[in-house]
């Protein structure tokens, strides 16, 4: 008789006894499971410390960069008139500016005034042969226009056909059937004068005979009419006269692009300064950033009596150790050769609980001082006391952050333990599963051994039984 379910045989809750000698073989896993959780959550919690850590040193390098030390602001009392830009080299100070002209394209079209020729009509040939047009020292271009293609229309699509030539042609309806042809510089001032000349053509058989030489435009043949010269931009800067082709001015004063809208009857007074603005917004950046990363240091490792809850690092050296050694370098002294050798100098200080703050009034006296304070941040001196603070921080969480460093080597080590853990997991299950097989194996060798003795007890009692029967 073969036994098919455990426990049959010996009449016990095998099923029960094997599944609660697998429990008390798995109990250490609630400790292991409980200790995975506090160290995933402590790998989030190093994550976003490093995280703000690589945020802090962005936000130093800006500091520590000489470049954004350099930037100027430019600022004009009629900016409908002038309008300035500030760019990197331009020097704090003021201007005085007149402007007398404007620069302006020069433009040509047939003439219509009275006793000029009369204007074509839109489908009407004007003629064939080659335009040559020069702009300012450039060499001439050639436009072939051939018999029989010599519309306005058409003369002014092969014009704007040709990359870079500096004319745009257009064409323009008078309102009575007529049309003109209107050429006009792409570049203002002198250096975006033009000139054409016409070349008729020979031997053409739709245009008979060839006007395209109404199109002239060259000493000799002003066959055009010149509704603008071309003009150059004419100011004066601080009583110093200039000039130029185009209404934007980028060589005159260093570092300073001036552009020029209006023609003035009164001087525009342009102001360059410090960006200071600029320079404070890094400075904020700065001490945002520093703080975010202070307040999860906080958080991190402190204990709340009040709910009995310890923070994911609350006791960790390497949590602890970096919020000593933060506040040690913002507290400290360089020697840069600035007049200011601290941070509290300029106006940052740490509050209670180490957060910083910025004092304005202290950091708007020491913009007085341009100079001196962007040396409090970008001096290289070649050693940790000597190089500026914003250099000083930046290397400190690079340093951080390093294959080896510490916020590194402390993600690294959480992840090994949150391994050995998992290991530690997979051994216990592993034990508790050879458990449960064992005993299987085991119930199910008595559970054979008790069938096997119940039905002897049963063949023994049948036989006394056919026994007394017989000689009674």
């Amino acid at each position: 008789m073969a036994i098919s379910s455990t426990g049959l045989g010996s009449g016990l809750d095998v099923t029960s006894i094997i599944s609660q000698l697998s429990a008390l073989e798995k109990q250490p896993l609630k400790s292991l499971q409980s200790k995975a959780s506090a160290l995933q959550t402590q790998l989030s919690t190093v994550g976003v410390i490093q995280s703000q850590v690589s945020t802090l040193s962005s936000a130093a390098s800006k500091l520590a960069s000489v470049l954004n030390w350099k930037g100027t602001t430019a600022t004009s009392s009629n900016t409908a008139a002038v309008s300035a830009t500030a760019g990197t080299g331009a020097a704090a100070a003021s201007y005085s500016i007149e402007v007398s002209k404007l620069a302006k394209a020069q433009s040509l079209a047939l003439p219509t005034t009275v006793g000029s020729t009369a204007l074509p009509a839109a489908t009407d040939q004007l003629g064939y042969g080659t335009l040559s047009i020069k702009v300012g020292s450039n060499a001439a271009v050639d436009i072939n226009i051939a018999d029989g293609e010599g519309t306005l229309a058409q003369i002014a699509a092969k014009i704007n056909a040709v990359p870079g030539l500096g004319v745009a042609a257009s064409v323009i309806s008078d309102g009575s059937g007529k049309v003109n042809l209107m050429l006009r510089a792409t570049n203002t001032g002198s250096d975006g004068a033009f000139t054409v000349t016409a070349t008729e053509g020979a031997g053409g058989t739709i245009s008979v005979p060839s006007n395209l030489s109404r199109l002239s435009y060259t000493i000799g043949n002003f066959a055009m009419a010149q509704n603008q010269a071309p003009q150059n931009a004419e100011a004066t800067i601080n009583g110093v006269a200039v000039s130029s082709s185009k209404n934007t001015l980028t060589n005159v004063v260093d570092g300073l692009t001036l552009t020029l809208s209006q023609v003035t009857t009164t001087a525009v007074d342009v102001t360059v300064a410090k960006d200071t603005a600029a320079m404070t917004k890094n400075i904020q950046d700065f001490i945002s950033a520093y703080n975010a990363l202070n307040q999860t240091l906080n958080d991190s490792t402190a204990y709340d009596a009040a709910t009995k809850t310890a923070g994911p690092l609350q006791g960790d050296s390497v949590a602890t150790g970096l919020q000593r050694a933060l506040r040690n370098l913002m507290g400290s002294t360089s020697s840069t050769g600035s007049t200011f050798s601290r941070l509290a100098d300029i106006g940052i200080s740490a509050k209670l609980g180490g957060d910083l703050e910025l004092n304005s009034t202290r950091l708007t006296s020491a913009f007085s001082d341009v100079a001196n304070l962007q040396l409090l941040f970008t001096n290289f001196g070649g050693s940790d006391a000597t190089n500026g603070f914003g250099l000083r921080i930046k290397d400190f969480a690079n340093g951080l952050l390093a294959a080896t460093g510490t916020v590194t080597n402390k993600t690294n080590a959480v992840k090994k333990a949150i391994d050995n853990n998992s290991t530690e997991q997979t051994k216990v299950n592993t034990r508790a599963s050879n458990l449960e097989t064992r005993l299987k194996a085991q119930y199910a060798a008595l559970d054979t051994k008790m069938a096997s003795l119940t039905a002897l007890n049963s063949y023994v009692a049948q036989q006394v039984t056919t026994w007394n029967k017989s000689t009674s």
